[in-house]
């Protein structure tokens, strides 16, 4: 695990996002790292860091895997922009632990998303900042998963509530029983943390699954458990879930960015 930081002060102010970025993209029918690929005519991850930015992130911190160097170049005339190197995909849980270092002098939050979902909002991750900070009466949550209500939630891992509607458990589609699989609140796998509940708990994710994987899934759970608050917030609009894996996702993501540019642009004209 290695991460390179071009911050000089060893104490960072949140929120701080880290921005999974390491895949190689085989569906994708190319050997280009996927969050390169173009979308609406800039590669995709641009849009991500993008987002972070309006949402008032001072500090991105990207995972890259796979031809690294390709991602960095996107990125050379960026300032606050950190690398952690992912080496080998071993789950989303191991891509942040590659990161861990540049989050161990973060006051404040981090919030987790992926690289290859450019339709995300800079107002999404608002609410999901604000939920977070507000809850508790203003303590703040230890965790807090951004979630979205679908019409068809084949695929994605659901969010299990309680009978007081609070956080229950995440569980994958392959995991959930017949009555789990009909829910249609789903994880589009955007979290915020609080820096210090996250760095403490990375070294204690296991692999001892199927895939033998770390998932960061696991980790609101174990918070959940250890009597942490973890909120929930249906900050996502259904339209903004699609991530893409696909030539054709790609296709569909492009022309529904390109769309809400000419509505943005219509309305400044």
């Amino acid at each position: 695990m290695q991460a390179h930081s071009s911050q000089a002060d060893p104490r960072v102010r949140g929120p701080v996002a880290v921005i999974l970025a390491a895949g190689k993209g085989t569906r994708m029918r190319s050997d280009l790292p996927k969050v390169v690929h173009p979308v609406a005519g800039r590669p995709m991850v641009e849009w991500v860091v993008d987002a972070c930015r309006d949402a008032g992130f001072a500090r991105v911190v990207l995972v890259v895997g796979h031809k690294q160097e390709v991602v960095r170049e996107v990125f050379a005339d960026r300032e606050g922009i950190d690398f952690a190197v992912q080496a080998e995909q071993r789950g989303t849980g191991h891509a942040v632990m590659c990161a861990a270092d540049l989050l161990a002098n973060v006051e404040g939050e981090v919030v987790v998303l992926a690289g290859d979902g450019p339709l995300v909002r800079a107002s999404t991750l608002s609410i999901l900042l604000k939920t977070h900070r507000e809850a508790d009466s203003g303590r703040g949550a230890a965790c807090t998963i951004a979630t979205s209500v679908v019409d068809d939630p084949a695929g994605y891992g659901r969010i299990v509530r309680d009978e007081r509607g609070r956080f229950a458990a995440i569980v994958e589609e392959k995991d959930a029983t017949d009555a789990q699989r009909a829910i249609r609140e789903i994880n589009p796998s955007i979290y915020c943390f609080d820096a210090r509940a996250l760095v403490e708990r990375l070294p204690r994710l296991s692999n001892d699954n199927a895939k033998g994987e770390y998932y960061l899934t696991d980790i609101p759970g174990m918070l959940r458990d250890e009597g942490e608050v973890v909120e929930v917030v249906g900050a996502m609009p259904p339209e903004d879930v699609l991530s893409i894996n696909t030539p054709e996702q790609l296709a569909e993501v492009d022309a529904i960015l390109r769309a809400r540019r000419g509505r943005k642009q219509g309305a400044h004209a």
